[in-house]
């Protein structure tokens, strides 16, 4: 695969990649039209194997080649450091204007048989929509990641954080698409919403294959700073959500364990 796609122009390879990836949430809210009836503990895992996977691909796909490519040594840990801690504050700014996004267990509790009207501005479904903007939002650095990651022209390194994003994606399209339903969107429409969600990942996808290639020498930090904004969400959203008090931690902490390994096999034998 890597030598067929090295014919193609890494550009658009990149954000057709990012694309995928940002698809991927419609992926996992595509069981809705079958069943809302989604077990927590399905959840849990499959959240578990997701931060279990973007971790491998944050260690493997983007912090150790920002070292490398920043000279090695104290210099390349230095501008990894650097990198990290402002991708993560960067996150982490962009988060003190969305307070309290964490839905997915309240989307699992209850289970209201009746479809009330839709609300139009009440409380509960005002959450919900931060909740999604928030989601939306936090897309952004991962479509980011996968284009630095083709912009050096490392199609391995790319498509690992392609498949890795994408994985991740999966559980979080569907936990867009369940508070929805509850507040009385159409199944219909809370696909398309959860869709909407990681179509934002192309345009991440976009500037960072364009950042890179305009200024290589930024390369290490830009890697890095993706870094940081992943290994943010995977902490602040991810994670936690499976070691609620509604949730299946030592199970999730096995799915993540599983996918990390998984991916870290993927990442170091795709070349």
């Amino acid at each position: 695969m890597v030598q067929y796609l090295s014919q193609f122009n890494l550009i658009w390879v990149g954000i057709i990649a990012s694309l995928a990836a940002g698809l991927a949430t419609g992926v996992g809210a595509f069981p809705i039209f079958f069943t809302t009836n989604i077990s927590k503990k399905l959840l849990d895992a499959l959240l578990g194997v997701a931060a279990g996977v973007m971790l491998a691909a944050t260690s493997f796909s983007l912090i150790v080649p920002a070292i490398e490519k920043g000279g090695g040594g104290i210099r390349g840990s230095a501008i990894a450091v650097v990198g990290i801690l402002c991708g993560g504050l960067f996150l982490d700014f962009v988060d003190k204007f969305f307070p309290d996004t964490n839905l997915l267990s309240n989307a699992m509790n209850g289970n209201d048989k009746k479809k009330a009207q839709m609300p139009v501005l009440s409380p509960k479904l005002k959450k919900v929509w931060i909740f999604v903007l928030a989601i939306t939002i936090h897309n952004f650095p991962e479509g980011l990641a996968v284009g630095v990651g083709f912009g050096d022209g490392d199609i391995i390194n790319g498509l690992s954080l392609a498949v890795g994003i994408g994985l991740q994606n999966i559980p979080e399209g569907l936990a867009v698409a369940l508070p929805l339903l509850r507040e009385g969107y159409s199944k219909r429409r809370a696909f398309l919403v959860a869709l909407a969600t990681g179509l934002v990942e192309p345009i991440g996808g976009i500037m960072g294959v364009g950042l890179v290639q305009v200024a290589r020498p930024i390369l290490p930090f830009a890697l890095a700073f993706a870094a940081g904004a992943m290994l943010f969400v995977i902490s602040h959203e991810i994670i936690p959500e499976t070691q609620t008090q509604q949730g299946h931690s030592k199970l999730a902490t096995h799915a993540l364990l599983i996918g990390f390994v998984v991916m870290m096999f993927l990442d170091n034998t795709l070349g």
